[in-house]
């Protein structure tokens, strides 16, 4: 059946500016590192996309090694984007990003130009687009010169195969520097993606603050911890869960449920539900109260997941009581 877009999804999200650029992104982004492979239903992926555009969301994340198996998520997205999304194109903003290993060889992994410049031809064509909407350095090279990677970025923008780049998980002094070779290039960065969650709290120790003082935008990865920060494990680790899927390709496993994780989760738990809010909700909504927070990109199973993620939309905001007990149960 063909698919007809709800002519009502642009009043049904926020939408914040990045950084300094004319750019607006939705509140929640949706990422396709899990569930969007070849090991996953591709109509269960096709129902997700379409609940995700049909709520406002506009940008869908990829990484050339999303799948399993590595590729397989951007060949699922490009098919599913000719059947569907085409006359959309104009409407997203699609991302992808280079920097884990994808293919044998030493030209297959980090940072160096023969890779990214591979990398992102490859991309292009698994999705069929002329160009993506970001791409994005998916990690720091220790060993290939910082300004190699960000001239082959500007390089990309300049060829017109992508109209911003960003970087990922660069620790504050190193995006910084990142930040002022794009900038004498040219080609601003426009956005950091971090891991970022109620239990990995790593981007408050210099990082939003470097953004900030750049002027670049910041996507939190990981909001819910893999699923840690919901129902899900409140009682044990469920079949069927992430944990217990052994997806590989970096997904959570069961030596992370600790005992002692389950037992905040059970402590937050009960301040989200003080506030009429689910786990989740309340774990979505205490990263976007910083409006340091451009977007935060959501990871979910099945469309039901997503709905209910983007009622964390209705309640950001925290009392100074909230945020100590939070912070206490975080300690």
């Amino acid at each position: 059946m063909q698919y007809i877009a709800n002519p009502e999804r642009y009043q049904k999200m926020e939408y914040r500016r990045c950084g300094n650029s004319g750019l607006k992104l939705p509140a929640l982004s949706l990422g396709l590192w899990h569930n969007f492979g070849h090991i996953d239903s591709l109509e269960n992926a096709r129902n997700i996309l379409r609940a995700a555009f049909d709520n406002g969301i506009t940008h869908f994340d990829l990484a050339n090694n999303y799948g399993p198996p590595p590729g397989s998520a951007e060949e699922n997205f490009g098919k599913l984007f000719k059947e569907d999304f085409i006359p959309h194109r104009d409407e997203l903003i699609i991302s992808t990003k280079a920097g884990w290993g994808m293919w044998d060889g030493p030209y297959g992994d980090w940072g160096s130009k023969k890779y990214l410049v591979a990398s992102l031809d490859q991309s292009l064509k698994r999705m069929g687009l002329e160009y993506v909407d970001i791409f994005y350095h998916h990690r720091p090279d220790p060993e290939t010169p910082l300004e190699e990677t960000m001239t082959t970025l500007d390089l990309m923008v300049r060829q017109g195969k992508a109209l911003y780049v960003g970087i990922s998980s660069y620790e504050p002094e190193e995006a910084a520097k990142a930040f002022e070779i794009l900038k004498q290039l040219g080609t601003p960065c426009l956005i950091h993606q971090p891991r970022y969650s109620m239990f990995d709290r790593w981007v408050e120790n210099g990082l939003l603050d470097v953004l900030q003082q750049h002027q670049i935008g910041c996507i939190a990865f990981s909001p819910l911890a893999q699923g840690l920060l919901t129902n899900k494990y409140l009682k044990g680790i469920p079949e069927g869960s992430r944990a217990s899927s052994h997806r590989g390709n970096g997904a959570i496993d069961e030596e992370q449920v600790s005992d002692e994780k389950i037992k905040k989760v059970l402590q937050l738990n009960t301040i989200a539900e003080e506030r009429g809010q689910n786990l989740a909700q309340m774990a979505l909504a205490w990263i976007l109260k910083d409006q340091r927070i451009t977007s935060v990109l959501l990871g979910v199973s099945r469309p039901e997941q997503l709905l209910d993620s983007i009622d964390c939309l209705k309640n950001y905001s925290f009392t100074n009581e909230e945020l100590n007990r939070i912070n206490q149960i975080l300690k």
